[in-house]
């Protein structure tokens, strides 16, 4: 791979928290050049993602911020809208996760840009798009589970409603908008005018759970309940073995051939209720009620060994910690040892697409607060007298190092 796909691109980041970094990381993943913005009291997500040997420097907020550049900002003082005009005027992207109406009172919306910057990709990521009763209001990835129907699935399931132990709309609206951005960079090569995108949270997330379970009410007259009854089923869980789980899939007839000739269950090959998908999935409890009894009596070593020759998928059911030492992502090197300028030795997770068979490397790790500050002002023509003003006045906010440096050791 000669350069990254994104090289030469470069972002304006004004998000925090999850939803926006999960998208400008994907960015600079891609090799696009990510100017994080952040306010003198930083990322809320360097402290609310955990502990970190500083407490400035959670393990989500690296991750979620690898390969960036990070300045420090107060964005209420006129002379720091200035550096961000300056920004802007380099830049190929701007990316945000404020609400609206504070974007407009800082003279960032998009609609107030696009004459100054007409090639400029405006990506605002929004809690509930215009239009509607929920427009401008706070939106975070608990309460869009529960409005999205995620947290509901469990209800319909369990008995009781949950949330997916994850911050799944943060992750896939994030990735939605870094989809987003990509398509309207390569409109802009073929028009040479930038997009105003706007990617609401939840619209996307009840789009992305109808997908799956509008189902039977998609057609008119409705042919069922609305809800995939295969996923829906108490029984749709991981197997339990001798001495753990396996999480496993057949759904095709052929999968499922193999699957009941693998447990030396072959008088179920021919039974009526199973002998196709549209059958098992009539009578997909009593499907998922005889899988659920079926490999209790040998260690999961044993059936993961079993399954591969009788090419059924499945998988260990991996604990946190499991996880970790899978042999597959030890191969692969899905972690790497770096060296971080305040925290020490720390893991960082490296890029998982490959583009012409390269892996893309880690990134160099997320800063301190304003460790950029500096190298980015004087790339955009500003002294060094102007940027020790700007520090006197609290405009900006520039890190000292005591030494050392960010990358990735062997």
């Amino acid at each position: 791979m000669s350069a990254m796909p994104l090289s030469g691109i470069r972002v304006l980041d004004l998000t925090s928290v999850v939803v926006g970094p999960a998208c400008t990381v994907r960015l600079a993943n891609y090799g696009a050049d990510v100017v994080k913005v952040e306010s003198f009291e930083g990322d809320q997500m360097r402290v609310l993602g955990g502990p970190s040997p500083t407490g400035e420097h959670s393990g989500s907020y690296l991750h979620f911020n690898g390969g960036k550049r990070s300045i420090c900002l107060n964005l209420k003082q006129p002379a720091a809208r200035k550096i961000v005009s300056r920004l802007l005027d380099v830049a190929d992207v701007f990316v945000s996760n404020m609400r609206p109406d504070a974007l407009a009172r800082l003279g960032l919306d998009a609609d107030r840009l696009r004459d100054e910057h007409p090639r400029l990709v405006h990506c605002t990521i929004t809690g509930f798009g215009p239009g509607g009763p929920y427009r401008g209001r706070a939106a975070y990835d608990s309460a869009l589970q529960g409005a999205s129907g995620i947290a509901g699935l469990f209800n319909r399931r369990d008995g009781h409603p949950k949330y997916v132990p994850l911050l799944i709309c943060d992750h896939v609206v994030g990735e939605i908008a870094a989809g987003a951005i990509l398509s309207a960079l390569f409109d802009r090569e073929r028009t040479g005018r930038g997009t105003k995108l706007e990617i609401p949270m939840y619209e996307t997330m009840a789009a992305f759970v109808l997908q799956q379970h509008l189902g039977p009410k998609t057609f008119e007259p409705a042919l069922g309940a609305v809800g995939d009854s295969r996923v829906l089923n108490p029984d749709n869980r991981p197997l339990q073995t001798a001495d753990g789980w396996i999480s496993l899939t057949a759904n095709t007839d052929a999968q499922t051939r193999a699957f009941l000739e693998a447990i030396g269950r072959e008088d179920a090959i021919d039974d009526p209720r199973f002998r196709t998908t549209a059958d098992r999935y009539r009578h997909v409890g009593e499907w998922f009620a005889l899988r659920n009894d079926a490999l209790k009596a040998r260690k999961t070593a044993e059936w993961l060994e079993l399954f591969a020759a009788y090419d059924v998928p499945a998988m260990p059911c991996h604990t946190l910690e499991t996880l970790l030492d899978d042999p597959h992502l030890t191969a692969v090197g899905i972690l790497g040892d770096m060296v971080h300028p305040t925290e020490g030795r720390i893991r960082g997770i490296r890029p998982t697409i490959l583009n012409d068979d390269a892996v893309a490397p880690v990134g160099r790790a997320a800063g301190p607060i304003g460790w950029d500050t500096r190298s980015v002002l004087s790339e955009l023509g500003f002294s060094a007298g102007d940027i020790q003003e700007f520090r006197k006045a609290g405009v900006a906010r520039v890190y000292e190092p005591a030494g050392g440096a960010a990358g990735m050791v062997s």
